[in-house]
């Protein structure tokens, strides 16, 4: 009976967040499925078997797996040691697409590097990760400096240029630049950087950009391919032989779903009219297959994981661990958010993927193994109570600090005098 109550134990007390971990099992298992499922037209008209792509993804799917427990074993805080050579790292990756023989360009853009016997992925995926590593460590190291203007705002934003500013001009990349620049500005509001500044600078980035795009647009401009984009997500219908028929099919594919979809299998969409369904707007096979249930269940999976990410960072013991947390929590937020609402046409098309459910085998790798970090925090925030002998509520009674009033010892975040 001892013997079975230990173990009871032990296995509430495992340093896994089983909440977290089986919502990322359940996500990668129906991702798989999914990707077989709309990627088997595809896979025959281009000549090849009908699981080609699925069973690539589950060959990745597996080795991430397998990268999750290696990586459960390393501790965190050794990453905040490298952070500055992580950051160059992820810089110069980015460049890796202008070497001849390694470089890849894909419907004019260069964003693939090609490694013979490994097959091609996007650098653009390390260096997510490794933003988010350089971040958590500066920001953790610099936090004395953070209400501050300059040193606290301008000066962390310009360390997100050099990446920004290769992606964008090198490889044409502006979803990714878009994903890093958003993740960046989460991780310095969440190290504690005053809202009136992002307030301020997005008022007026927002107006330049706005003014700017109805300047080409009424002008008749349609001289670069973002401003055609824009042009057909105001009518997609307008041009839906053209410009807007990804869109256009996509809109069909979710509305044919009704709400319990067709079926697993049951796409017509996915039958080339929608271009290359397996990747970008796969959800929108999703919606057409499972339904209004089916999408509504993943987005609920979805918000379960960002739900338990948020909790592991408001329990992380330390800033870095805070910090770490929260930008691999926002790295799939965002990319979710942003995915479905380019596939329902509520902004502009562009390419982002769906977390765990788009194919790409080496950034479902990396997607895996960044995830696992994660999940190390709320044991260690246990301990950290325990032996860092935080002060008590009780002892806190006569401090005006809404945190200790709420907690039982001042978390990380806490920037109360």
């Amino acid at each position: 009976m001892q013997t079975k109550a230990k173990r009871t134990s032990k296995f509430i007390n495992n340093p896994f967040d089983f909440i977290l971990c089986a919502v990322v099992f359940i996500l990668l298992a129906l991702g798989i499925v999914m990707v077989l499922s709309a990627s088997a037209p595809s896979a025959l008209a281009e000549g090849g078997e009908s699981y080609e792509y699925a069973g690539k993804q589950l060959l990745f799917g597996i080795l991430g797996l397998i990268g999750m427990f290696i990586i459960s074993k390393i501790d965190y805080r050794i990453y905040k040691k490298f952070y500055w050579p992580i950051y160059f790292f992820s810089c110069i990756i980015l460049l890796t697409v202008l070497v001849p023989g390694l470089g890849k360009s894909v419907n004019g853009a260069l964003r693939w590097v090609e490694i013979p016997g490994l097959g091609q992925f996007q650098p653009s995926e390390l260096t997510k990760i490794g933003l988010i590593i350089f971040y958590a460590g500066y920001l953790s190291d610099h936090k004395s400096e953070i209400k501050d203007f300059w040193r606290g705002f301008i000066k962390p934003l310009c360390f997100i240029l050099p990446p920004i500013a290769i992606l964008y001009f090198v490889q044409n990349h502006l979803s990714a630049s878009l994903i890093i620049g958003m993740i960046a500005c989460v991780m310095i509001i969440m190290a504690g950087a005053r809202m009136l500044y992002f307030i301020g600078a997005g008022i007026a980035a927002g107006g330049a950009v706005g003014a700017y795009l109805m300047y080409k647009i009424n002008s008749g401009g349609s001289d670069s391919f973002r401003i055609t984009r824009i042009i057909s997500f105001l009518n997609p219908w307008a041009d839906a032989s053209d410009t807007g028929w990804q869109v256009v099919q996509s809109l069909y594919a979710i509305g044919s779903g009704g709400l319990f979809g067709t079926g697993l299998g049951g796409s017509k969409q996915k039958y080339l009219y929608i271009s290359m369904p397996q990747n970008d707007f796969i959800f929108s096979i999703i919606a057409e297959e499972l339904g209004f249930i089916g999408c509504v269940i993943i987005i609920a999976l979805f918000a379960i994981f960002i739900w338990r990410g948020i909790l592991t960072a408001m329990k992380a013991p330390d800033t870095f661990g805070g910090l770490l947390a929260t930008g691999i929590t926002s790295l799939v937020a965002i990319q979710v958010i942003l995915n479905i609402a380019v596939v329902t046409s509520s902004m502009p098309n562009t390419g982002i993927p769906l977390p765990f459910f788009s194919y790409g085998g080496t950034a479902l790798f990396i997607l895996l193994c960044s995830v696992r970090c994660i999940t190390k925090h709320i044991p260690s925030w246990k301990k950290s109570v325990e032996s860092n002998n935080f002060e008590r509520k009780n002892n806190n009674e006569s401090n005006n600090c809404s945190c200790r009033n709420r907690w039982t010892y001042k978390p990380w975040y806490c920037y109360c005098q």
